[in-house]
């Protein structure tokens, strides 16, 4: 891999990293506890693997901002949408295609069924409490999809032992936006619950500009949306858990269709739900029955769009203590894809029956994490994949690691069987897409700080190339492509006392392996920094993120320009039960884009109150 790509922001990062990472300070943060990383609760010092968690403070700071631009400030992650958070949106992990992306809500995989992708757009920061990132191929654990990595999103939860309490929130902010929600949470001692609502009203700003000159229509593109979402659990004796977790999110957000339609506008409702049964059978035994279901409805009028999915998933998992060092998950899974569209599919249901075993151990200074998992899907046969995993502490702060995983994506029903519409039709003769990650890495935490270097090389092959057309304009889709994305993450942290400073670079080569081109809308440099001050009642924070060159064509040939953006946010106690919030995005106005042809926000400020009693 040629290395010539990080020298504009190497003086920069070394700055950055250095004076995050070895700063002299007194201060120890606390370990978050994770669940995705091998589907059982660990902290995050002891799970293997590139993995990260947005604390529930960082979800709070946020602002107006989306889920997914919250999350593209996380290392390794980028984003990209269609003129507004209210439009289609895509989560790229490493390098990897969005689509490659695994979304699970609270564990229930909320992937389209119809086209593979993830509805970002109905996804309210406001309902989430946490968000944990698995980097790298997991199909091993979770199936199909997960080939870049899994975002797990865990709505908000109750707590037990803590009397009823109200929380909420009202702001105001650039492009006429409205952000409100209520909620409320507490429990006894063996009952916890957590209930929220919210409401959403942007006026938004033109999702296109001239460049899209289909589309291009001068007028501004809001969005109204609510949500819904709860959690219900009650220990009915102990080691003996029953609850339930629901979601459920609806948004009409206006887009650009051009002079003929000028009042566009896509109304997407996500929907998930989880009833668990968690039972103590021993005391080295623990099970966990789920049934679970997730529902997406999009209907586009402009285009006469409609469909939706259903997916009912069931899970029984039988956790191990083997020892005190040593731990079995054993997993067994079903999920039902059912898909309705107003074209007629040739098939609208497919099946997934699969077994996976975890096996987790730490002797000493070693930790090791195996798995392995076959899903049996209709119309596809066995995909066997593996990951294996091992860490070794070399003192009390410094780490190293080394990780192997391999991924795959099942097609989606529309690269399968979109009947023959405007020149275009499914294939139903489509592979799989398969990918191989190897990584290895260097880490260093004395408790104040933090540093982690991580190399990977992700491999796919038989990508899917919906759109390849013969000289007749006659199209479908076709398992043409294979990719190699090679890159290197780094990441550093200290703690001063008042002061938090923390910065990450991802230097990243996504190649197509024919052409040798650079993957569509993907960069191959990406830094992000940010320093957090708290004096007395007030927390200032500054932001700064820098995005490579990228291409919105697999040619190369059109490109989207590298920007920088620097944003601030402001907190202040004005009570110990009420809070103001002030983020500036973008505070000199950058103009940048995603995608060719629209328009991202220029300088915009939200302010906030929140507030529990």
């Amino acid at each position: 891999m040629k290395f010539s790509f990080y020298r504009p922001s190497l003086s920069l990062l070394a700055s950055l990293l250095s004076a995050s990472a070895f700063a002299q300070a007194p201060v120890k943060e606390l370990d978050h506890i994770v669940v995705t990383a091998a589907r059982a609760p660990q902290s995050e010092q002891e799970a293997i693997g590139d993995i990260s968690v947005v604390s529930a403070e960082e979800i709070a700071r946020a602002g107006q901002n989306s889920v997914a631009e919250i999350l593209a400030r996380q290392p390794s992650i980028e984003f990209y949408n269609s003129g507004g958070p209210q439009t289609t949106t895509g989560v790229s992990i490493r390098g990897a295609e969005a689509r490659h992306t695994l979304v699970l809500v609270n564990g229930m995989r909320i992937n389209s069924s119809v086209n593979g992708s993830a509805n970002w757009n109905a996804i309210d920061p406001a309902s989430i409490e946490r968000i944990e990132i698995v980097r790298g191929a997991a199909s091993s654990l979770y199936g199909s999809d997960a080939i870049g990595g899994v975002i797990n999103i865990i709505t908000k939860q109750g707590a037990a032992h803590q009397p009823a309490q109200l929380y909420g929130s009202i702001g105001y902010g650039s492009h006429r936006t409205v952000k409100t929600h209520l909620g409320m949470d507490g429990g006894s001692e063996r009952l916890s619950y957590n209930f929220n609502a919210s409401f959403a009203d942007s006026k938004g700003f033109n999702a296109t500009n001239k460049d899209n000159t289909f589309s291009y229509y001068a007028d501004k593109d809001g969005y109204q949306s609510h949500s819904l979402s709860g959690a219900l659990a009650y220990e009915w004796a102990t080691g003996q858990k029953i609850g339930i977790n629901a979601y459920n999110n609806y948004i009409n957000g206006d887009f650009d269709a051009g002079e003929l339609i000028r009042d566009a506008f896509t109304q997407t409702r996500q929907q998930s739900y989880d009833l668990y049964s968690q039972n103590r059978l021993g005391a080295n035994w623990l099970s966990t029955l789920n049934f679970g279901l997730s529902k997406e409805q999009v209907v586009n009028p402009a285009y006469d769009s409609r469909f939706s999915t259903l997916q009912r998933q069931y899970r029984w998992q039988n956790d191990w203590d083997l020892s005190a060092h040593q731990q079995l998950a054993f997993i067994v899974e079903r999920l039902e894809e059912r898909i309705t569209h107003q074209l007629t599919y040739t098939d609208t249901n497919r099946n997934t029956n699969a077994v996976a075993a975890i096996y987790r151990a730490q002797y000493g200074q070693h930790r090791v994490q195996a798995s392995l998992r076959n899903d049996n899907i209709s119309g596809f046969g066995h995909r066997m994949t593996g990951g294996l995993g091992y860490e070794m502490d070399l003192n009390d702060s410094w780490t190293i690691g080394a990780a192997a995983n391999t991924g795959f994506k099942a097609p989606s029903f529309s690269d399968l069987y979109y009947p023959l519409d405007w020149g275009f039709q499914g294939n139903p003769n489509l592979k799989a897409e398969k990918s191989r990650n190897v990584e290895a890495s260097l880490g260093y935490d004395d408790g104040t700080s933090q540093f982690k270097v991580t190399a990977f090389q992700n491999k796919v092959r038989d990508l899917i190339d919906p759109y390849v057309c013969n000289d007749n304009f006659e199209c479908t889709a076709l398992n043409v492509d294979r990719a190699t994305i090679r890159g290197v993450s780094l990441y550093g942290a200290h703690d001063m006392g008042s002061v938090r400073l923390w910065a990450a670079a991802d230097f990243t080569n996504p190649r197509d392996d024919s052409s040798r081109n650079q993957l569509v809308r993907r960069a191959k440099q990406n830094i992000k920094a940010g320093v957090q001050y708290q004096w007395q009642v007030l927390d200032l924070g500054a932001e700064y993120q820098y995005v490579g060159k990228r291409y919105e064509d697999k040619a190369n040939q059109t490109q989207l320009g590298g920007y920088s953006l620097v944003n601030l946010t402001a907190d202040y106690a004005l009570s110990k039960t009420m809070t103001a919030q002030i983020r500036w995005n973008n505070i000199f106005d950058k103009t940048y884009h995603n995608s060719y042809g629209y328009n991202m926000p220029g300088s915009n400020v939200f302010v906030n109150l929140s507030w529990r009693m």
